[in-house]
């Protein structure tokens, strides 16, 4: 049996040595978690074609979507499984502007640790700043 999932895609947009982090709106669902840019791939959508939109109506930035940093799957108490998909983005087209988020806000990698990001992230956060402090 197949089980139904839900694809979120996610942008780690680097500049300057920094990425860029939104915190989600108070009185959302997961209110104030942090998290990357990014939201859910529609049907018959491409992952990178659902993250450059996602990127546009979140932030208001044209983005080159760089390659895949890593795919994993994730569930939530009583809610359908995620398949999450991160991309790094390193070229971009305008200025980031806060089109959804409490906030949005660059940090170094290796800083990443200390938000309070959404459960699904915790892992992937810790090896980004891992990898950061490694370089």
């Amino acid at each position: 049996m197949i089980r139904p999932r839900v694809i979120v895609v996610a942008a780690v947009i680097e500049c300057d040595g920094d990425v860029l982090i939104g915190q989600r709106r108070k009185g959302d669902r997961h209110s104030l978690k942090w998290e990357f840019p990014g939201g859910k791939v529609e049907f018959r959508e491409h992952p990178r074609d659902a993250l450059r939109r996602e990127l546009s109506e979140e932030l208001a930035i044209e983005a080159e979507i760089g390659p895949e940093i890593t795919r994993y799957e994730f569930s939530y108490p009583k809610r359908t499984p995620l398949q999450l998909i991160f991309f790094r983005v390193t070229r971009f087209r305008g200025e980031p502007e806060n089109k959804c988020f409490e906030q949005i806000l660059w940090t170094p990698a290796t800083k990443l640790p200390e938000f309070d990001f959404l459960e699904g992230d915790h892992d992937f956060v810790q090896r980004l700043a891992r990898e950061a402090l490694a370089r």
